[in-house]
């Protein structure tokens, strides 16, 4: 079970990044020309296909904002590689 929904669309307000998350999916679906009330309206299977699409640029995005997180902290580390 992913630690991100607990169902199609659902997010899990103890998830850590839950409000980064919407907002991602949000400016995702904005790109598109989308608010996420227009989705009640438009057919299941183009929502489906636009929050599976936003679901992963939401991911991707998580994971290099905290790629870049965990590098300045290493960077950060004093010790020596010599």
């Amino acid at each position: 079970m992913s630690n991100i929904t607990t169902g199609p669309g659902r997010l899990r307000e103890e998830y850590p990044h839950s409000i980064l998350e919407r907002t991602l999916i949000a400016e995702y679906l904005l790109g598109k020309g989308y608010l996420m009330s227009d989705l009640k309206g438009l057919p299941k299977h183009v929502t489906r296909s636009l929050m599976s699409e936003a679901y992963r640029f939401a991911a991707l995005r998580l994971a290099e904002i905290e790629s870049k997180a965990n590098i300045q902290w290493i960077i950060r580390l004093p010790i020596s590689l010599n």
